[in-house]
C-alpha cells in the first residue's frame, strides 16, 4: 500500500501521461485539455470484473458525451491484449498500455498484497476525475466494481 502522502487528491495537479493506446497511438492527457476526462486504472483485460467495469463505462459513454467528458482505462496489459479486449467487448474508449507501471505510480494506484508468503504488486483499482484545468476534481482508490461508474456519473452531475 502506497504511503497517503503519495496519494492524489481534488486540487492537485493531474499527472502528465502518454501511453499507446489499443492500436499503438500514443494518447496523452494533453489531448484531453479543456474537457472532463474520467482515468481509470484496472488490473487486467478480460477479467471478470476488469470486463464489467469496461462495459460500465461504455455504457455510460452517451451521458458522458452529452456532458463533454471523456473516459480513458489504463492497464498494465500490453497494447495487443488491449486490442482484442476492445474488439471483443466493444469499448470505444481508449485503452492504454502502462506495461512498466510508470503511469500508475505517478498516480499512486500500485499496491502490495501477500501470496502464499510473499509481498506482490497489485494495481489498486482507481479512478480520478480531471477537471477541464487538468486539475484533479475526485480521487476514488480501492473502488468496487458494482455500481461505480454509475456513482462516477452521478457524481459529475453533482459536482
Amino acid at each position: 500500500m502506497p504511503n497517503t502522502d503519495d496519494l492524489l487528491v481534488a486540487g492537485d495537479r493531474a499527472p502528465e501521461f502518454e501511453l499507446p493506446d489499443a492500436n499503438g497511438r500514443p494518447t496523452g492527457l494533453r489531448e484531453f485539455a479543456g474537457t472532463r476526462l474520467i482515468v481509470y486504472f484496472y488490473p487486467a483485460a478480460m477479467t471478470p470484473d476488469c470486463t464489467s467495469e469496461a462495459r460500465d463505462f461504455g455504457d455510460a459513454g452517451p451521458h458522458l458525451a452529452a456532458a463533454d467528458v471523456r473516459v480513458v482505462g489504463i492497464s498494465r496489459d500490453p497494447q495487443e491484449k488491449l486490442a482484442e479486449f476492445a474488439a471483443r467487448e466493444g469499448i470505444t474508449f481508449p485503452l492504454l498500455s502502462d506495461v512498466d507501471r510508470a503511469v500508475h505510480r505517478r498516480y499512486g494506484v500500485l499496491g502490495t498484497k501477500v501470496v502464499d508468503g510473499a509481498h506482490v504488486e497489485k494495481v489498486r483499482r482507481s479512478t480520478f476525475v480531471i477537471g477541464p484545468d487538468g486539475r484533479i476534481e475526485r480521487a476514488m482508490y480501492d473502488v468496487n466494481v458494482d455500481g461505480h461508474a454509475e456513482e462516477v456519473v452521478l457524481g459529475l452531475k453533482s459536482g
